[in-house]
């Protein structure tokens, strides 16, 4: 029986797991990422050496919103709320580590969306007519995909896994999964049926998500 590492990528797997079955408390949605990785190991047929965790702890400071013309403090919303109750009880699952990057506070701003932009431009809207939902936080986290990156390699070099799944479709991860497949991984890509670049699916050895489809 081989060892079989899984990494996720904890945004992009909240973002797919609330499109594909909806709103849970931290709890369940806890529960319910160690369950999707267990199917991965039931059909691989291997032994879990570890799942790994990457993502980003909340935003919990004063950020200033451009509508509203004040300061929100992120520590007292509820997403900050359900996101530190989410990592502390991934803490606690077995066989599980956490990979955590780090915001880039300076980077953290109100922006008008991509979309909202557009119809300005166009003169579709004005800006008078702009509301609060028109507006996104901007993120940019630092030390994610490098860390995904590093333990790849790691295991690639020091031969501790057999196998190693990627929950995730960042084609950012290209020249990694290259390099395990070179040190004799099975590397098998998850995009939980995201569509993935074609270089991404050219350097894989298997495409396998663990849900039904649902675009189907």
């Amino acid at each position: 029986m081989g060892k079989t590492a899984i990494l996720v990528d904890g945004g992009f797997y909240r973002y797919r797991a609330y499109s594909l079955w909806g709103n849970k408390s931290p709890e369940d949605r806890a529960d319910e990422l160690i369950d999707y990785c267990y199917k991965h190991l039931k059909h691989s047929g291997n032994e879990l050496y570890r799942i790994f965790f990457y993502d980003c702890p909340p935003v919990g400071t004063n950020i200033y919103h451009p509508f509203l013309k004040r300061q929100i403090d992120y520590s007292k919303t509820d997403l900050y709320k359900w996101m530190t109750s989410f990592l502390e009880c991934l803490k606690k699952k077995r066989k599980v580590a956490l990979r955590m990057g780090i915001l880039s506070e300076k980077q953290l701003k109100f922006n008008i969306k991509p979309e909202v932009t557009k119809n300005l431009c166009n003169g579709r809207t004005v800006f008078s007519d702009l509301k609060e939902n028109d507006f996104e936080l901007q993120i940019e986290q630092k030390g994610v995909d490098m860390k995904i990156g590093i333990d790849i390699s790691s295991m690639s070099y020091k031969k501790q896994v057999d196998q190693m799944i990627l929950i995730s479709a960042d084609s950012d991860f290209v020249p990694a999964a290259k390099l395990a497949r070179r040190e004799g991984v099975d590397f098998i890509l998850d995009p939980m049926w995201s569509p993935i670049k074609p270089n991404l699916n050219e350097h894989i050895d298997g495409l396998w998500s663990c849900t039904s489809n649902p675009n189907k």
